[in-house]
């Protein structure tokens, strides 16, 4: 389902990858991040994505209720605190997509599949 902003003029629709795309580079941004994961389904292992490709290690669900459920499936950097690094992901994620958007986030899911040492 996509977004949607009612507004005087009529209504504004946003798709989700337009949302994955954005949450993503916010997602990036953050400290301690190294970056998004993908897991191959046949072998189980876990793939670190290039920046063209953050959108496949993000899941948006937007509902009818126009709530935004964000699921990101990151690389975290060695040594750094995983809750210290997810909490800071969900609050930057959320005002910077609530802002951007217009749209309410209600639950962002943090799923750490890998640590890698960063040079």
């Amino acid at each position: 389902m996509k977004g949607t902003i009612t507004t005087a003029n009529g209504n504004v629709t946003i798709d989700e990858n337009v949302i994955a795309k954005y949450a993503g580079t916010v997602a990036v941004g953050c400290f301690g991040i190294v970056g998004m994961a993908a897991i191959s389904m046949k072998d189980g292992l876990v793939k670190l994505l290039k920046k063209e490709s953050l959108t496949k290690g993000i899941h948006v669900d937007v509902d009818q209720n126009n709530e935004v459920t964000l699921s990101f499936h990151v690389i975290i950097a060695y040594g750094v605190s995983i809750f210290t690094v997810s909490d800071n992901l969900v609050h930057s994620v959320k005002y910077e997509v609530e802002q951007f958007t217009g749209l309410k986030v209600k639950k962002i899911n943090v799923y750490v599949e890998g640590v890698r040492i960063i040079d």
